[in-house]
């Protein structure tokens, strides 16, 4: 886990327009004759053999968005009509996808992440590590981890273009997405991704309405967790055919476990322009400026001795590199895009779309380093600039301002000719990153000050790495879809073409390599069948590619210590892309009760993964790559829902899942028998329920979610047990009061108070034992660090829109 943040090289202008649509939930507060009488209306205008909810939708064609606007104001009125609670929405493409709506989400928690919002889906674990979280989230798609899944917010990439962490939180509030969906087996041909092997998770916004609008939120609870939200909709704009929102919110909250605490500011804002009935522009921006208390993440021994209590400590003594005011995180970003359509007639349409997305810190840890005798990369100095020989250590804190600036251009063209429709894209995507060290002494209280200037050792300041780097790609896309037999056959296939340069360099005294640069060229084909066997059951296959770079720039230069020569963490030796061939095969059924069942088969070729580990006498975690050769995953997902009964929908979702690594790994020099073994961070079973009320007037969800034993060492001799949790929320569409409709609703998140841990930070590479390979070395062993899942906690929220 290497600290990053990423900065944004395009500030977009925005409008400060506003809207608030009024999220799907709280729209029916009115009198319970106007009740009935709206529903009345939108029960009409829903066709009662379609299963699907109605819902926002992105603008593929304008002239879809203009109804889409219409059906919002429907679905308002019509929300509690759902299958599933807004848990499943009615699919075509000829592969496994999974989503929730805002009819889901505005029963939630509005602090949890978007990786959670996904949790109950087949195939699907996240977690947050606490009621609020401000940092990159954890989340695992059919045993794979978050850097190894496709993250795409409205047209661009979300996740870090390096070490793939999934900033979600930064990106948007809950309140401002109409939908999270989640592509288990495969990622979209003209996603701009850098890293998806067989998993996509797509954010859509809410995007502005017509009509003018304002929505308020305030929460508050335990862990003095609380949240303040306004969104406010312009409605259109004279008669310009213009629209826009504007939103703000601010949160914050103590750690639930050890001192400390966190806050964010968030602002989303978009402006929108129709250009006649069949084409449109929209200006997104986003800013995010959170700071954040850091983890610590226990091994399995120290799980067990400290429990839910091991993290940084409160008070400072001399020494303590772990002093919670040494060791916070920033997540700063700022985000910006023009998303274009044209439609040129005859079937010929152009979307096109600049964006640039700035992520920066700084990111602060705790460390001792030796005043004489300790080393600057692998040079050995004598003694720090200032100090005698023999001074010992000193404590100091470690600051890490980093930047991080991502921009690209992704074009799709698209003719649409009778039964036939051919796509080209291309996506040019470019990127830098700038990261070192800082190191201030501290005081006999911990503090310090950027006055006394930081640790040299020659003039130099004195840091643990001080890399750059750029990366740039073309990635082409050709994608032919044929439509047969009155479009009840569709056939879609095609290939992408993934050209990727990355330069990083290594300034530090004896580095080696200084300077590393690495090219790739990846073909990625993909074919899609599905049938309509009838208007309400559909079966679909297909054989579909993806690939992952090599994450984080440990995979290319090394890092260092200041106790040692010897690398803390060495480039890979065997630099290629890890790439992914995956087949499914699944039937969907719509109607009163809707489902989708999937089998799956997935091979990885030069899967990596990253061995972590806390630097020596200090806080900062670093990765060693690890090319861990072949993986081999298949099994089945089944997913199913229900229209309300009696206002009660009803969701279920389980997946079975069998690993297998395909080969005995080569690690330090010899060959360790991982053959057979099964691949970490990948259950067996994971299953979900989910049940919501919605009468008109009360309404609920409870969430129950079941995780089994996975392993956190190839060697498969340690691992955390099977786990579940429950989450709860219930509330009431308040009376009317003028035209403010108010609703409120409570939260509670892991019902049991479960103790758990959710998930590993950093697998070892071979054993949590000291083992021997095929040729007689022995290694010793490695104990991986895990994620502690959230305790108990209680979220009251009041919220309401004007209209």
């Amino acid at each position: 886990m290497t600290l990053k943040k990423v900065s944004l090289c395009s500030t977009i202008f925005v409008a400060c327009s506003v809207f608030v649509a009024r999220p799907y939930s709280q729209a029916i507060a009115a009198s319970h004759h106007s009740h009935t009488k709206s529903r009345s209306k939108a029960e009409a205008s829903v066709n009662a053999k379609s299963a699907a909810p109605l819902k926002s939708v992105t603008h593929t064609k304008p002239h879809t968005r203009l109804m889409a606007t219409q059906a919002e104001t429907v679905s308002v009125q019509a929300s509690h009509r759902a299958l599933g609670g807004g848990m499943m929405e009615r699919q075509t493409v000829a592969k496994t996808i999974s989503s929730v709506n805002q009819e889901y989400i505005s029963k939630q928690s509005p602090l949890v992440n978007p990786g959670v919002l996904v949790s109950s889906l087949p195939g699907v674990q996240g977690n947050n590590e606490g009621p609020l979280s401000t940092t990159s989230e954890t989340i695992h798609i059919r045993g794979l981890d978050q850097t190894q899944i496709g993250m795409v917010y409205e047209g661009m990439p979300l996740a870090d273009p390096f070490t793939y962490s999934a900033y979600t939180s930064a990106m948007v509030d809950n309140e401002n997405l109409a939908s999270v969906s989640v592509s288990q087996g495969s990622s979209d041909l003209t996603a701009p991704t850098y890293n998806a092997d067989g998993a996509q998770m797509t954010l859509n916004l809410r995007h502005p309405s017509k009509k003018f609008g304002v929505y308020v939120e305030a929460s508050g609870g335990t862990h003095s967790t609380n949240k303040e939200f306004l969104r406010v909709d312009t409605g259109e704009i004279g008669h310009s055919g213009v629209t826009g929102f504007v939103s703000g919110s601010y949160s914050s909250a103590n750690l639930w476990r050890g001192p400390g605490d966190m806050y964010r500011w968030h602002l989303d804002a978009a402006l929108e322009k129709q250009w006649g009935r069949r084409s449109n522009s929209e200006l997104i921006f986003s800013y995010n400026y959170a700071n954040q208390t850091e983890w610590l993440y226990p091994t399995l021994a120290q799980w067990h001795e400290y429990g839910d209590s091991y993290n940084t400590s409160s008070k400072y003594t001399a020494g303590n590199t772990s002093y919670y005011k040494l060791n916070t995180k920033a997540t700063n970003a700022i985000v910006g895009t023009i998303k274009n359509h044209f439609d040129f007639g005859g079937g010929l349409t152009l979307d096109a779309q600049p964006y640039a997305v700035e992520t920066y810190g700084p990111n602060n840890y705790g460390v001792s380093i030796p005043t004489s005798n300790g080393y600057f990369g692998s040079e050995k100095y004598a003694t720090l600039d200032g100090y005698s020989p023999g001074g010992g250590n000193v404590t100091a804190i470690s600051i890490h301002p980093w930047v991080q600036t991502s921009s690209g251009l992704n074009l799709i063209g698209a003719w649409k000719k009778g039964n036939n429709t051919v796509k080209f894209s291309y996506w040019y995507s470019y990127v830098v990153h700038t990261e070192y060290q800082n190191h201030y002494v501290v005081d006999s209280h911990g503090g310090y000050s950027e006055n006394n200037g930081y640790l040299k050792v020659g003039g130099r300041a004195l840091t643990q790495y001080d890399i750059n780097g750029m990366q740039q790609s073309n990635t082409l896309a050709l994608e032919d879809e044929l439509r047969l037999f009155h479009d009840r056959l569709t056939i879609n296939a095609g290939l992408r073409t993934n050209m990727i340069s990355r330069e990083f360099t290594e300034s530090v005294p004896g580095a080696d390599p200084y300077k590393s640069v690495k090219n790739m060229f990846i073909p990625a084909p993909q074919l899609l069948i599905s049938y309509k066997i009838d208007p309400e059951n559909q079966i679909y296959i297909n054989g579909t590619t993806g690939y992952r770079a090599p994450s984080s720039f440990q995979s290319q230069v090394a890092t260092y210590s200041f106790t040692s020569p010897v690398v803390a963490s060495s480039p890979l030796s065997d630099y290629r892309p890890e790439y992914m061939i995956g087949e499914e095969i699944g039937f969907r059924h719509y109607g009163p009760i809707m489902f989708n069942v999937a089998g799956f088969n997935y091979n990885l070729t030069h899967h990596q993964i990253s061995s972590s580990t806390y630097l020596p006498n200090s806080t900062l975690i670093v990765s060693q790559p690890i090319d861990a050769g072949g993986e081999t995953a298949r099994g089945v997902q089944a997913e199913i829902s229900t229209r309300p009964w009696h206002h009660i929908s009803a969701y279920a979702s389980g997946q079975y899942m069998h690993t297998s690594v395909g080969n005995n790994i080569a690690y330090d020099g010899d060959y360790f028998r991982t053959k057979g073994k099964q691949e970490v961070a990948s259950p067996k079973f994971l299953a979900a329920l989910g049940l919501t009320y919605d009468d008109g007037t009360t309404f609920g969800n409870f969430n129950f979610r079941y995780s089994d034993s996975q392993y956190s060492t190839l060697m498969n001799d340690q691992g955390i047990p099977a786990y579940f949790t429950a989450d709860l929320s219930f509330g009431r569409y308040l009376p009317k009061v003028g035209r403010f409709h108010p609703k409120a609703m409570l939260s509670l998140t892991n019902l049991g108070d479960v103790h758990y841990l959710s998930s590993m930070t950093g697998y070892s590479v071979t054993a949590a034992k000291s083992i021997t390979g095929i040729y007689g070395k022995t290694v010793s062993g490695s104990n991986p660090s895990y994620n502690v899942g959230s305790g108990f906690a209680a979220v009251v929220t009041i919220a309401g829109t004007f209209e």
